[in-house]
């Protein structure tokens, strides 16, 4: 089972960046300024690499960004960042889980950054290559990468960890779609929230795409970066689907566990 997680655990850097690069040729159509986009992009990248939870703030800004230059105003747009609990028990959980279901905007893998951070760096809840395990386990169940969050919770809190984490990750969703959906047809037709979509769009396919840089240095053994290797040429080159990917790197990861090589802790 170690050998398994850990291969298919090795290839998921190599699936955020084929998540990332399907959204971009949508998005590059739709964009009012390609050298704005670049820029958004960019932004989300370095920031998914660099700055952990902190990539929401980004994500926000350059949506707001966009919204002003738009309405043609110079406005100071202040953001209010909001912190973790300094407690690892379940109120952190409960906080942790809220902010992956609640910023997950762009897809699963904006989040992998906030959610790395609090479960291994913060509070310690996960290994490294624990964590690898949760999201290539989130990948290849009928589910988003906001699986994950579930298995987050298991680390910190056991069996009724996880369901707590995934009640509170899945609840601002199904909020947002039940007491949003009236007016889904009205913010669409909306130039302001267009224009903060077309500046935090590009930002979240960015941060997709950079969230592969943390997932691949957390790799430890030099068997797990053949894997990523061979993961890419089987997405990229090969055009195989994400799941088959993931399968087989679990499949090489059992066979490279009972060959007696050493596996991450």
């Amino acid at each position: 089972m170690k050998g398994a997680g850990a291969g298919a655990g090795a290839a998921v850097a190599a699936v955020a960046v084929q998540a990332g690069s399907t959204l971009i040729p949508d998005s590059w159509r739709r964009a009012a300024v390609h050298a704005r986009w670049l820029a958004y992009l960019t932004a989300g990248a370095v920031s998914a690499a660099t700055l952990g939870p902190w990539l929401v703030l980004v994500l926000l800004g350059c949506g707001l960004l966009e919204l002003a230059i738009r309405l043609a105003r110079r406005a100071a747009l202040p953001l209010v960042a909001a912190t973790t609990g300094a407690s690892g028990g379940l109120l952190a959980l409960i906080w942790v889980a809220f902010k992956v279901g609640a910023l997950s905007y762009g897809g699963g893998f904006v989040i992998i950054p906030l959610m790395q951070r609090d479960a291994v760096d913060h509070y310690h809840w996960m290994t490294a290559a624990q964590f690898l395990n949760a999201v290539a386990l989130g990948q290849v169940t009928p589910g988003p990468v906001v699986h994950t969050v579930a298995v987050v919770g298991y680390a910190a809190a056991g069996l009724g960890g996880g369901l707590l984490a995934a009640l509170v990750a899945f609840t601002p969703s199904f909020a947002f779609i039940l007491l949003g959906a009236p007016h889904f047809d009205r913010i669409r037709n909306d130039e302001r929230a267009r224009a903060f979509l077309d500046g935090a769009g590009p930002t979240a396919i960015g941060a997709i795409l950079g969230s592969a840089i943390p997932l691949a240095q957390a790799l430890s053994e030099p068997w797990e970066y053949a894997i990523l290797a061979a993961a890419a040429v089987m997405l990229f080159a090969l055009r195989r689907g994400v799941v088959l990917t993931l399968l087989l790197a679990g499949a090489a990861g059992i066979v490279i566990a009972l060959a007696g090589a050493p596996l991450p802790s």
